[in-house]
């Protein structure tokens, strides 16, 4: 999970799901709903991280490490971070795990 303050989500992400999105309140992101974080910095520059799938096997656990360890490290030069979700895959497990809840309870 990567953590920040809390908030509303924003307007693009609400609008692809309103009925589900509208009211939520968000603390923690697992990594592996994070289509990029982008990072802008005091001085201007820019940074993009996407989050796509790696060739070599890291763990999400070691992926939210590392994300962390970046934060702590540039933190005094961070201006801005941006979060991007992956909308269809949250929309997608969100919608499984609904459906697979409500079948188990027939």
């Amino acid at each position: 999970m990567v953590r920040f303050s809390k908030g509303k989500l924003p307007k693009q992400v609400v609008r692809e799901w309103p009925e589900i999105f509208g009211d939520v309140e968000v603390s923690a992101i697992p990594v592996q709903y994070l289509k990029s974080i982008n990072v802008t910095f005091k001085d201007g520059k820019k940074w993009e991280v996407r989050m796509k799938p790696s060739r070599k096997n890291v763990s999400s656990k070691e992926l939210e490490a590392t994300i962390n360890e970046m934060f702590v490290h540039y933190k005094d030069a961070i201006k801005n971070v941006d979060f991007r979700l992956d909308v269809s895959k949250v929309k997608a497990d969100i919608s499984t795990r609904t459906k697979k809840f409500i079948k188990k309870n027939k």
